[in-house]
């Protein structure tokens, strides 16, 4: 299988970069430390064991061009945009009016409280895109509630950690716009192709819910003091829903009509979170300052990420890292479809260890050429690496929702608790992939009708 020495860094350097992961060390300043520390070895093993691994100084230089050609890429423009967007829209206290006009509407219902937060959590998905804002916010509304109301608490807070993740997919989402960058597909195709499998899921936690409710009326029991329903409650809930889901149709229209590229509509979404946020007189001087250095912590996140993750790439394929996989791949005796499916299961299994944007980032140009040449259709694929990285949020040790649903959990709830929530909504999570995979037009349909094939 290792048909040159030097693929034998390119797997120290991995194995390397995946023990280091658990010292805590910053990911970004990892990868591009152990690109600086591989190539120093590959140059002192040519000048003092004359074994030449095919890196030097003079290779590892290329990557100052790739980070500009990364920097220069008008794509990403919209990256900052959109988490503007969302960090201003959470800032625009939508969700709370949401919690309290849905709980009114669906609290009469066993599990209805579980059902607002998914609801909530889909329409937070498609407006704000930011995880960890998501399930915070769902965490400090619905947790409280639920217990208050009798809920298992490990429900509740699955419930709250798997629907604070749907951001991830459904579009305008960050990960989508990186991923498109990667494997050179359009975003707006991506963006299509990621809207159904995210409303998808979000219909498994609903069935789920309520067929749990069902089964067990003591863990989500429907709350004795509900109101019936009105027309003035399912007119408070309009009135609620229709800001967030104009931002939506605003944004996310102009993409699919064709009359705004995705970057030009991040700057209708950042401008519309803003005039919101305003008519809602929820925005300061100070509030905007938070706003924008928020922005800034995550965007520079992500592209300190860009810089150690193109360095790191780098030193990999020099070491015929790229080579290796494709050779591995392509040797596998399960034809096109299998290879997805090896792809997504090492992909499911680094999400334990590693996190979507570092996983997007590395492994997926590495992955793109052979997809490619087993003609398997990029937009499809993405989509189903999309739902599948969904679920290294929710997955120990590394699950990011984790960590912040035990940031604001009340006191009671212990990270046992979490994990048990969490385990049901993993399992749906692998349904919706394989949904995608067996019904590849859940996927592909959505750009077939809007571009053509």
């Amino acid at each position: 299988m290792i048909s040159d020495p030097a693929q034998y860094m390119a797997i120290a350097l991995f194995v390397s970069f995946v023990l280091l992961i658990f010292t805590g060390y910053p990911v970004a300043w990892l990868m591009g430390g152990l690109a600086v520390l591989f190539t120093a070895i590959s140059v002192l093993s040519d000048n003092y064991l004359d074994t030449f691994f095919g890196v030097d100084w003079g290779y590892s230089s290329i990557v100052v061009t790739r980070i500009y050609a990364v920097m220069n890429n008008w794509v990403l423009v919209a990256l900052p945009m959109f988490v503007f967007m969302g960090v201003m829209m959470d800032k625009s206290g939508i969700a709370e009016d949401l919690m309290v006009d849905l709980t009114k509407l669906f609290g009469g219902v066993r599990g209805g409280l579980a059902i607002t937060i998914v609801v909530i959590g889909v329409l937070l998905a498609a407006s704000t895109g930011i995880i960890g804002a998501a399930v915070v916010l769902l965490a400090i509304l619905g947790v409280p509630l639920m217990l208050k109301h009798s809920y298992d608490a490990s429900l509740a807070c699955g419930v709250v950690c798997a629907t604070g993740t749907l951001g991830i997919l459904i579009p305008p989402s960050i990960m989508l716009v990186l991923m498109a960058d990667q494997i050179r597909v359009s975003v707006g195709d991506l963006f299509m192709g990621a809207m159904l499998p995210g409303l998808m899921l979000g219909g498994l936690y609903a069935v789920f819910i309520l067929t749990y409710a069902w089964l067990r009326p003591s863990a989500a029991p429907a709350p004795l003091d509900a109101e019936p329903v009105s027309v003035r409650m399912i007119v408070n809930v309009v009135k609620s829903t229709l800001p967030p889901a104009g931002l939506i149709v605003a944004v996310l229209g102009s993409i699919f009509f064709g009359v705004a590229t995705p970057t030009e509509a991040s700057g209708i979404g950042a401008l519309g979170a803003t005039l919101l946020a305003l008519a809602r007189r929820r925005l300061s001087f100070a509030g905007l300052k938070e706003v924008l250095r928020n922005t800034m912590k995550t965007t520079s996140y992500i592209f300190a990420l860009f810089v150690g993750a193109t360095a790191f790439s780098l030193v990999l394929r020099g070491f015929g890292g790229d080579a290796l996989i494709e050779d591995s791949l392509n040797s596998l005796p399960f034809g096109a479809n299998g290879v997805v499916v090896v792809v997504l299961l090492i992909t499911f299994l680094l999400g334990f260890v590693l996190d979507w944007i570092e996983i997007t980032l590395i492994v997926l140009p590495l992955l793109t050429p052979v997809l490619i040449g087993l003609d398997v259709d990029l937009v499809w694929f993405a989509v189903l690496f999309a739902v599948c990285l969904q679920t290294s949020f929710i997955t120990p040790p590394v699950g990011f929702a984790l960590f912040y649903m035990k940031g604001v959990a009340p006191k009671e709830v212990d990270t046992v608790t979490i994990y048990k929530g969490i385990i049901p909504f993993m399992i749906i999570q692998l349904i919706g992939v394989s949904l995608v995979f067996a019904f590849p037009k859940i996927a592909t349909w959505l750009p077939t009708v809007a571009y053509g094939p």
